[in-house]
């Protein structure tokens, strides 16, 4: 493969504060959002350098990142003994001035003295909050081939969708031509009417080009130093830019349904869309993919458990994902997912909901739409999501989606 020559240091950008993911953003950083019953949010970027076979990878991080650089601790260790195998939490350290990191290229600029003291070749700069599977090697290899200074990983959408996006123009062989953010009139993909491009912000630089561009957009005063608003819009009449088409990347063992599925979940509603996928029968995305895994902590905590309580009653879970550690005993759950050492008591329901580690449901409650965060033990004979008026008065409802958001740790009165 040509793009194998190369040498790529991965660089990921996990500072989001996903100030629209709260009340679950309130303690950790997005990256860190517990996601799919056992996994976290970047558990997915990670997984996709991993298995693409690059192993020298930076995770910037910035806003409430300890959770975070705990879990790139017990999840993302490599052995000592080569040197150019690493993942590495680097901390917002004010480098270049004092203040915290103004946008996507400023976060690379803040640490541009681990691009100028390395000997790789291709710097791949992607973000830590999507869920998708990607071969990078594939992107790798186009970026190579075309002769490229940089490649922009581009989603085709449904040119009526791609008003809500940045839309990237491209001519026939896939060198981009303009950036337009939001327009009105998105121009479609050459040859494909219905579709246009957008960006979903993943970037291939070679390692000189991107320094002299990051040097030139610091000393710019009216920059906000992003590269998708500031630094790309700018480049694409001088340097040779081009789109990769992610539709056309293929992954071993990949449904049909999932080619191209990728899902920013920065909002309530999709973060629990996203997950509800999950538990369909035959999902978007499937995460019993083998060929492709998606990796993540091993706590070492012992099988699902569905017990008869003293009632007689069974614990079940039909069209769920249950997570290890859990104990089911007596209650019903539907159409949801259960993560890691969650117990339910008997007489429970629980339908349509999203629980995380460790909650702990009383005897006879009654769950329905709703996302209960990490260490909370829901008191007996609780409702929530059958009356939303009493609801909104004491918790937090999600406006857009009415599903009801109880917090890490969260004490019920």
């Amino acid at each position: 493969m040509a793009g194998s020559v190369k040498k790529i240091l991965g660089m990921i950008l996990a500072g989001g504060e996903g100030s629209r993911l709260y009340p679950l953003t309130q303690q950790r950083a997005k990256p860190a959002v517990p996601f799919g019953g056992k996994y976290r949010l970047i558990d997915f970027a990670l997984s996709n350098f991993i298995n693409s076979r690059i192993y020298s990878i930076y995770v910037l991080t910035q806003f409430k990142s300890q959770s975070l650089t705990e879990h790139l601790q017990e999840s993302w260790r490599f052995s000592s003994i080569l040197r150019d195998h690493f993942i590495l939490p680097v901390p917002a350290q004010q480098r270049t001035g004092d203040s915290w990191y103004r946008g996507t290229a400023d976060a690379i600029y803040q640490n541009i003295n681990l691009i100028e003291d390395s000997d790789f070749d291709i710097i791949a700069i992607f973000g830590a909050d999507h869920i998708y599977r990607m071969d990078l090697q594939q992107m790798i290899e186009f970026h190579v081939r075309k002769r490229a200074d940089v490649t922009i990983a581009a989603l085709p959408v449904p040119i009526k969708e791609a008003c809500s996006f940045g839309v990237i123009q491209v001519q026939e062989k896939q060198r981009i031509t303009g950036f337009k953010e939001k327009p009105k009139r998105p121009k479609p993909i050459p040859g494909r009417p219905g579709e246009a491009f957008v960006s979903m912000g993943n970037y291939l630089f070679n390692k000189d080009v991107l320094i002299d561009l990051l040097y030139e957009d610091a000393t710019n005063v009216e920059s906000s130093h992003d590269f998708g608003k500031d630094i790309l819009p700018r480049i694409f009449n001088k340097s040779r830019v081009f789109a990769y088409d992610f539709r056309r990347n293929r992954i071993p063992g990949i449904t049909r349904k999932e080619i191209g599925y990728w899902r920013d979940v920065g909002t309530i509603r999709s973060f629990f869309e996203a997950n509800m996928d999950l538990r369909n029968v035959t999902p978007e995305f499937n995460l019993y993919n083998k060929s492709w895994p998606i990796k993540t902590t091993n706590y070492g905590t012992p099988p699902a458990k569905f017990v008869f309580n003293e009632d007689g009653r069974q614990g079940q879970a039909i069209d769920s994902i249950v997570a290890e550690g859990s104990i089911i005993s007596g209650g019903i759950v539907q159409e949801s997912v259960i993560s890691r050492e969650v117990s339910i008591e008997s007489g429970t329901t629980v339908t349509n909901s999203l629980l995380m580690d460790r909650v702990k449901i009383g005897k006879n409650c009654k769950i329905k739409m709703a996302i209960i965060d990490k260490d909370v033990n829901v008191p007996p004979g609780t409702t929530l999501g059958y009356d939303l008026e009493q609801d909104k008065k004491r918790f937090f409802v999600d406006e857009e989606s009415n599903i009801i958001v109880i917090p890490k740790g969260f004490k019920f009165p």
